[in-house]
Protein backbone atom coordinates (compact mmCIF):
# COMPACT_ATOMS: atom_id res chain seq x y z
CA UNK A 1 0.00 0.00 0.00
CA UNK A 2 0.95 3.66 -0.36
CA UNK A 3 3.25 5.22 1.98
CA UNK A 4 6.31 8.06 3.05
CA UNK A 5 9.42 6.86 3.92
CA UNK A 6 10.84 8.05 7.09
CA UNK A 7 12.37 11.84 6.38
CA UNK A 8 10.72 12.81 3.84
CA UNK A 9 8.00 14.84 5.52
CA UNK A 10 8.05 16.20 9.08
CA UNK A 11 4.26 16.57 10.34
CA UNK A 12 5.51 18.42 13.38
CA UNK A 13 6.62 21.05 11.01
CA UNK A 14 2.96 22.50 11.01
CA UNK A 15 3.64 25.27 8.51
CA UNK A 16 5.55 22.95 6.28
CA UNK A 17 6.22 19.92 7.06
CA UNK A 18 9.99 20.49 6.49
CA UNK A 19 9.59 20.74 3.06
CA UNK A 20 11.08 24.22 1.32
CA UNK A 21 9.75 26.08 -1.54
CA UNK A 22 10.46 25.31 -5.16
CA UNK A 23 11.67 26.97 -7.67
CA UNK A 24 9.57 25.36 -10.07
CA UNK A 25 6.17 26.42 -8.87
CA UNK A 26 4.02 29.03 -9.23
CA UNK A 27 0.50 30.30 -8.04
CA UNK A 28 -2.09 31.86 -9.89
CA UNK A 29 -5.56 33.45 -8.56
CA UNK A 30 -8.86 32.14 -10.44
CA UNK A 31 -11.47 33.92 -8.77
CA UNK A 32 -11.06 35.71 -5.92
CA UNK A 33 -13.89 36.88 -3.65
CA UNK A 34 -14.84 40.83 -3.13
CA UNK A 35 -18.00 42.41 -1.37
CA UNK A 36 -19.83 42.34 -4.57
CA UNK A 37 -19.24 38.65 -5.22
CA UNK A 38 -20.46 35.58 -3.74
CA UNK A 39 -17.66 34.72 -0.65
CA UNK A 40 -17.83 30.67 -0.70
CA UNK A 41 -16.16 28.13 -3.18
CA UNK A 42 -15.05 25.11 -3.60
CA UNK A 43 -14.73 22.00 -5.15
CA UNK A 44 -12.44 23.22 -8.11
CA UNK A 45 -11.69 21.16 -10.82
CA UNK A 46 -9.55 21.84 -13.94
CA UNK A 47 -9.73 20.08 -17.62
CA UNK A 48 -8.17 21.08 -21.12
CA UNK A 49 -10.33 21.21 -23.95
CA UNK A 50 -9.52 22.58 -27.46
CA UNK A 51 -6.02 24.43 -26.23
CA UNK A 52 -7.47 25.89 -23.13
CA UNK A 53 -7.73 25.37 -19.64
CA UNK A 54 -11.25 24.73 -17.64
CA UNK A 55 -11.96 25.68 -14.29
CA UNK A 56 -15.34 24.76 -12.49
CA UNK A 57 -16.36 25.41 -8.79
CA UNK A 58 -19.47 25.46 -6.52
CA UNK A 59 -20.28 29.03 -5.17
CA UNK A 60 -22.58 30.63 -3.11
CA UNK A 61 -23.15 34.02 -1.45
CA UNK A 62 -22.32 32.69 1.97
CA UNK A 63 -22.65 29.07 3.35
CA UNK A 64 -21.35 25.58 2.30
CA UNK A 65 -23.80 23.85 0.31
CA UNK A 66 -26.98 26.15 0.70
CA UNK A 67 -30.16 25.96 -1.63
CA UNK A 68 -28.36 28.78 -3.40
CA UNK A 69 -25.57 27.21 -4.49
CA UNK A 70 -24.47 27.11 -8.61
CA UNK A 71 -21.82 25.87 -10.46
CA UNK A 72 -19.61 28.74 -12.25
CA UNK A 73 -16.66 28.12 -14.72
CA UNK A 74 -13.80 30.36 -16.15
CA UNK A 75 -11.41 29.66 -19.50
CA UNK A 76 -7.79 30.08 -19.78
CA UNK A 77 -6.43 30.56 -23.18
CA UNK A 78 -2.62 31.35 -21.83
CA UNK A 79 -1.75 28.16 -20.10
CA UNK A 80 -3.61 29.10 -16.56
CA UNK A 81 -1.85 32.29 -16.30
CA UNK A 82 -5.09 34.40 -16.90
CA UNK A 83 -8.69 33.35 -16.29
CA UNK A 84 -11.87 35.06 -17.63
CA UNK A 85 -14.71 36.09 -15.80
CA UNK A 86 -16.68 33.53 -14.17
CA UNK A 87 -19.60 31.93 -16.46
CA UNK A 88 -22.56 30.23 -14.56
CA UNK A 89 -22.33 26.55 -15.78
CA UNK A 90 -25.31 25.35 -13.80
CA UNK A 91 -28.07 27.86 -11.64
CA UNK A 92 -30.04 26.44 -8.90
CA UNK A 93 -33.67 25.13 -9.43
CA UNK A 94 -37.15 25.35 -7.35
CA UNK A 95 -36.07 21.83 -5.99
CA UNK A 96 -32.27 21.13 -6.13
CA UNK A 97 -29.48 23.13 -5.67
CA UNK A 98 -25.92 22.11 -7.42
CA UNK A 99 -22.50 21.55 -7.02
CA UNK A 100 -19.48 21.06 -9.24
CA UNK A 101 -19.00 17.31 -10.76
CA UNK A 102 -16.18 17.30 -12.35
CA UNK A 103 -15.08 17.31 -16.51
CA UNK A 104 -14.69 14.69 -18.91
CA UNK A 105 -12.73 15.24 -22.63
CA UNK A 106 -13.95 12.89 -25.06
CA UNK A 107 -12.74 14.08 -28.92
CA UNK A 108 -14.38 17.33 -29.52
CA UNK A 109 -17.00 17.26 -26.89
CA UNK A 110 -16.08 18.69 -23.76
CA UNK A 111 -18.76 17.05 -20.68
CA UNK A 112 -19.60 18.56 -17.32
CA UNK A 113 -20.97 16.66 -14.48
CA UNK A 114 -23.34 18.78 -12.31
CA UNK A 115 -24.31 17.05 -8.88
CA UNK A 116 -27.87 18.00 -8.39
CA UNK A 117 -29.06 17.83 -4.74
CA UNK A 118 -32.65 17.76 -3.23
CA UNK A 119 -33.65 20.64 -1.37
CA UNK A 120 -34.44 19.57 2.45
CA UNK A 121 -33.91 15.83 2.01
CA UNK A 122 -32.73 14.18 5.14
CA UNK A 123 -29.70 12.61 5.08
CA UNK A 124 -28.78 14.99 2.29
CA UNK A 125 -27.54 13.10 -0.88
CA UNK A 126 -27.89 13.68 -4.77
CA UNK A 127 -27.68 12.42 -7.98
CA UNK A 128 -25.10 13.09 -10.93
CA UNK A 129 -26.26 15.19 -14.28
CA UNK A 130 -24.37 16.28 -17.30
CA UNK A 131 -24.38 18.84 -20.32
CA UNK A 132 -22.46 18.76 -23.18
CA UNK A 133 -20.51 21.53 -25.40
CA UNK A 134 -18.10 21.62 -28.38
CA UNK A 135 -17.00 25.41 -27.88
CA UNK A 136 -17.08 26.03 -24.07
CA UNK A 137 -19.92 28.11 -24.27
CA UNK A 138 -23.19 26.86 -26.00
CA UNK A 139 -23.76 24.11 -23.10
CA UNK A 140 -27.13 20.87 -24.10
CA UNK A 141 -29.80 20.90 -21.90
CA UNK A 142 -28.96 18.58 -18.56
CA UNK A 143 -29.93 15.25 -18.61
CA UNK A 144 -29.32 12.11 -15.81
CA UNK A 145 -26.02 10.47 -15.85
CA UNK A 146 -27.27 6.71 -16.39
CA UNK A 147 -26.36 3.44 -15.29
CA UNK A 148 -25.90 -0.12 -17.31
CA UNK A 149 -29.27 -0.88 -16.79
CA UNK A 150 -30.77 2.59 -18.17
CA UNK A 151 -31.60 3.71 -14.09
CA UNK A 152 -30.50 7.21 -13.67
CA UNK A 153 -27.51 7.48 -10.82
CA UNK A 154 -29.01 7.65 -7.27
CA UNK A 155 -25.60 9.63 -6.08
CA UNK A 156 -22.86 12.17 -6.67
CA UNK A 157 -19.88 11.31 -8.89
CA UNK A 158 -16.23 12.21 -7.57
CA UNK A 159 -14.97 14.51 -9.30
CA UNK A 160 -12.18 12.88 -11.32
CA UNK A 161 -12.74 9.72 -13.13
CA UNK A 162 -9.88 8.23 -14.15
CA UNK A 163 -9.65 6.49 -18.45
CA UNK A 164 -7.72 3.68 -18.08
CA UNK A 165 -5.96 2.89 -20.84
CA UNK A 166 -8.12 0.54 -22.83
CA UNK A 167 -10.62 3.59 -22.46
CA UNK A 168 -12.45 2.47 -19.78
CA UNK A 169 -13.91 4.72 -17.12
CA UNK A 170 -13.33 3.84 -13.36
CA UNK A 171 -14.55 6.61 -10.74
CA UNK A 172 -16.58 6.38 -7.77
CA UNK A 173 -20.37 7.54 -6.52
CA UNK A 174 -21.45 8.76 -3.23
CA UNK A 175 -24.97 6.76 -3.56
CA UNK A 176 -28.25 7.65 -1.25
CA UNK A 177 -29.47 7.84 1.00
CA UNK A 178 -27.11 9.82 2.43
CA UNK A 179 -23.65 9.43 1.30
CA UNK A 180 -22.49 5.87 0.94
CA UNK A 181 -19.18 5.50 -1.49
CA UNK A 182 -18.42 2.58 -4.07
CA UNK A 183 -16.21 2.24 -7.06
CA UNK A 184 -18.03 2.28 -10.20
CA UNK A 185 -17.02 1.82 -14.08
CA UNK A 186 -18.11 2.06 -17.39
CA UNK A 187 -17.12 1.57 -21.11
CA UNK A 188 -19.28 4.70 -22.62
CA UNK A 189 -15.95 7.31 -23.66
CA UNK A 190 -18.35 9.97 -22.67
CA UNK A 191 -19.35 8.96 -18.68
CA UNK A 192 -22.97 9.30 -19.65
CA UNK A 193 -24.37 5.65 -19.48
CA UNK A 194 -23.42 2.10 -18.27
CA UNK A 195 -21.92 2.82 -15.30
CA UNK A 196 -21.66 -0.32 -13.47
CA UNK A 197 -20.83 -0.80 -9.46
CA UNK A 198 -17.58 -2.78 -8.76
CA UNK A 199 -17.61 -5.54 -6.14
CA UNK A 200 -16.59 -3.61 -2.77
CA UNK A 201 -17.20 -3.50 0.57
CA UNK A 202 -17.04 -0.04 2.69
CA UNK A 203 -17.53 0.85 6.25
CA UNK A 204 -21.19 2.04 7.09
CA UNK A 205 -20.98 4.83 9.60
CA UNK A 206 -24.76 6.19 9.50
CA UNK A 207 -25.55 9.20 7.05
CA UNK A 208 -21.78 8.29 5.00
CA UNK A 209 -19.55 5.17 4.78
CA UNK A 210 -15.98 5.99 6.58
CA UNK A 211 -14.52 5.85 3.36
CA UNK A 212 -15.35 9.23 0.90
CA UNK A 213 -14.45 11.43 -1.40
CA UNK A 214 -11.19 9.08 -3.45
CA UNK A 215 -9.40 9.42 -5.76
CA UNK A 216 -7.18 7.14 -7.95
CA UNK A 217 -3.81 6.09 -9.78
CA UNK A 218 -2.49 3.57 -11.89
CA UNK A 219 0.49 1.46 -10.95
CA UNK A 220 3.07 0.05 -13.54
CA UNK A 221 2.02 -3.48 -12.79
CA UNK A 222 -1.65 -2.43 -13.72
CA UNK A 223 -3.53 -2.38 -10.45
CA UNK A 224 -5.64 0.32 -10.02
CA UNK A 225 -5.66 1.67 -6.74
CA UNK A 226 -8.44 4.23 -4.81
CA UNK A 227 -7.54 6.52 -1.83
CA UNK A 228 -9.93 7.59 0.30
CA UNK A 229 -10.69 10.04 3.14
CA UNK A 230 -11.25 8.78 6.60
CA UNK A 231 -14.41 10.57 8.44
CA UNK A 232 -13.56 8.36 11.24
CA UNK A 233 -10.95 10.63 11.60
CA UNK A 234 -7.97 8.24 11.73
CA UNK A 235 -6.43 11.67 10.10
CA UNK A 236 -4.82 9.07 7.53
CA UNK A 237 -5.69 7.65 4.05
CA UNK A 238 -7.48 4.53 3.14
CA UNK A 239 -6.78 2.51 0.27
CA UNK A 240 -8.93 0.04 -1.93
CA UNK A 241 -7.15 -2.12 -4.76
CA UNK A 242 -8.01 -3.03 -8.19
CA UNK A 243 -6.73 -5.33 -10.40
CA UNK A 244 -9.84 -6.27 -12.83
CA UNK A 245 -10.30 -2.83 -14.15
CA UNK A 246 -12.23 -1.95 -11.41
CA UNK A 247 -14.70 -4.50 -11.67
CA UNK A 248 -13.51 -6.04 -7.85
CA UNK A 249 -11.60 -4.24 -4.94
CA UNK A 250 -10.06 -5.63 -1.77
CA UNK A 251 -11.34 -4.10 1.36
CA UNK A 252 -10.19 -0.96 2.48
CA UNK A 253 -7.32 -0.71 4.72
CA UNK A 254 -6.13 2.09 6.57
CA UNK A 255 -2.60 3.58 5.29
CA UNK A 256 0.46 5.10 7.56
CA UNK A 257 0.01 8.30 4.75
CA UNK A 258 -0.72 11.32 6.81
CA UNK A 259 -4.17 13.68 6.12
CA UNK A 260 -5.89 16.27 7.25
CA UNK A 261 -9.20 14.81 6.71
CA UNK A 262 -10.15 16.14 3.73
CA UNK A 263 -10.25 15.50 0.16
CA UNK A 264 -7.46 14.61 -2.04
CA UNK A 265 -6.37 14.14 -5.72
CA UNK A 266 -4.50 11.41 -7.25
CA UNK A 267 -3.31 10.32 -10.64
CA UNK A 268 -0.03 9.56 -13.10
CA UNK A 269 1.95 11.62 -14.98
CA UNK A 270 2.72 11.30 -18.52
CA UNK A 271 5.40 9.17 -18.11
CA UNK A 272 3.18 7.05 -15.61
CA UNK A 273 4.60 8.28 -12.20
CA UNK A 274 1.89 8.45 -9.77
CA UNK A 275 1.00 11.44 -7.74
CA UNK A 276 -1.05 12.47 -5.19
CA UNK A 277 -2.20 15.74 -3.93
CA UNK A 278 -3.06 16.29 -0.57
CA UNK A 279 -2.54 18.08 3.22
CA UNK A 280 -0.55 15.54 5.06
CA UNK A 281 -1.55 16.53 8.49
CA UNK A 282 -2.21 13.90 11.49
CA UNK A 283 -4.75 16.17 12.80
CA UNK A 284 -8.12 18.75 10.74
CA UNK A 285 -5.88 21.16 9.12
CA UNK A 286 -5.87 21.88 5.51
CA UNK A 287 -2.24 22.87 4.95
CA UNK A 288 0.82 22.83 4.17
CA UNK A 289 -0.65 21.54 0.53
CA UNK A 290 2.22 18.75 -0.77
CA UNK A 291 2.52 17.10 -4.08
CA UNK A 292 3.67 13.33 -3.43
CA UNK A 293 5.28 11.15 -6.23
CA UNK A 294 6.49 7.98 -6.66
CA UNK A 295 7.94 5.67 -9.37
CA UNK A 296 6.18 2.61 -8.08
CA UNK A 297 3.08 3.66 -7.03
CA UNK A 298 3.55 2.82 -3.58
CA UNK A 299 6.89 4.02 -2.11
CA UNK A 300 6.21 7.81 -2.50
CA UNK A 301 9.28 9.34 -1.62
CA UNK A 302 9.65 12.52 -3.29
CA UNK A 303 7.25 15.51 -1.90
CA UNK A 304 7.14 19.38 -3.43
CA UNK A 305 5.20 22.10 -1.07
CA UNK A 306 3.04 23.79 -3.33
CA UNK A 307 1.68 26.26 -0.27
CA UNK A 308 2.50 26.36 3.08
CA UNK A 309 0.61 27.36 6.16
CA UNK A 310 3.00 30.52 6.86
CA UNK A 311 1.32 33.71 7.14
CA UNK A 312 2.90 35.41 4.10
CA UNK A 313 1.10 32.14 2.09
CA UNK A 314 -2.11 31.37 3.68
CA UNK A 315 -4.13 34.76 3.77
CA UNK A 316 -6.41 35.31 6.65
CA UNK A 317 -10.27 34.15 5.93
CA UNK A 318 -11.91 37.81 5.07
CA UNK A 319 -15.36 36.60 4.97
CA UNK A 320 -18.00 34.22 7.83
CA UNK A 321 -20.19 31.41 6.24
CA UNK A 322 -21.08 27.80 7.55
CA UNK A 323 -18.28 25.80 7.14
CA UNK A 324 -15.98 28.04 6.27
CA UNK A 325 -12.42 26.05 6.95
CA UNK A 326 -9.33 27.75 6.76
CA UNK A 327 -6.37 26.49 4.37
CA UNK A 328 -6.21 24.68 1.48
CA UNK A 329 -9.52 22.91 0.10
CA UNK A 330 -10.23 19.78 -2.45
CA UNK A 331 -7.49 19.96 -4.85
CA UNK A 332 -8.17 18.46 -8.01
CA UNK A 333 -4.89 18.37 -10.61
CA UNK A 334 -4.27 17.47 -14.56
CA UNK A 335 -1.45 16.88 -16.46
CA UNK A 336 -0.53 19.25 -19.06
CA UNK A 337 1.71 20.90 -21.98
CA UNK A 338 4.12 19.61 -19.28
CA UNK A 339 2.85 21.07 -16.22
CA UNK A 340 0.77 19.92 -13.71
CA UNK A 341 -1.92 22.12 -12.68
CA UNK A 342 -3.52 21.82 -9.10
CA UNK A 343 -6.40 23.42 -8.29
CA UNK A 344 -8.34 24.14 -4.89
CA UNK A 345 -9.62 26.82 -2.68
CA UNK A 346 -8.56 29.04 -0.27
CA UNK A 347 -10.27 29.53 2.75
CA UNK A 348 -13.19 28.04 0.62
CA UNK A 349 -13.30 31.51 -0.79
CA UNK A 350 -10.92 32.08 -3.32
CA UNK A 351 -9.86 29.99 -6.66
CA UNK A 352 -6.91 29.24 -7.07
CA UNK A 353 -4.27 27.12 -9.28
CA UNK A 354 -0.76 26.25 -8.78
CA UNK A 355 1.35 25.56 -11.50
CA UNK A 356 4.62 22.90 -11.42
CA UNK A 357 6.56 22.88 -14.51
CA UNK A 358 7.51 19.14 -14.93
Amino acid sequence: MPYIPNGIIDTALHETVGLKPAANVKTVTVFKATEQSDHYANGVVLAAFKGELYCMWQSSPKDEDSDDTRVLYSISSDEGNTWSKPMVLSAPGMDCYCTSGGWLVNGDTLIAFIDTWQKGLSPRGGKTCYITSTDGFSWSPMQPVRMADGSEMNGVLEQDPYRLPDGRLVGATHFMPGLHICPVYTDDPCGISGWRKGNFESEDISKTSREIEPSQYLRPDGTFVMLFRDQSSSFRKLVSESKDRGVTWTKPTLTTFPDGRTKQCAGNLPDGTSYMVSCPAPAKRRWPLVLHLSNDGIKFDKAILLRSGSLNDLPPRRYEGKYKTLGYSYPKAIAYHQNLYIGYSTNKEDVECTIVTL
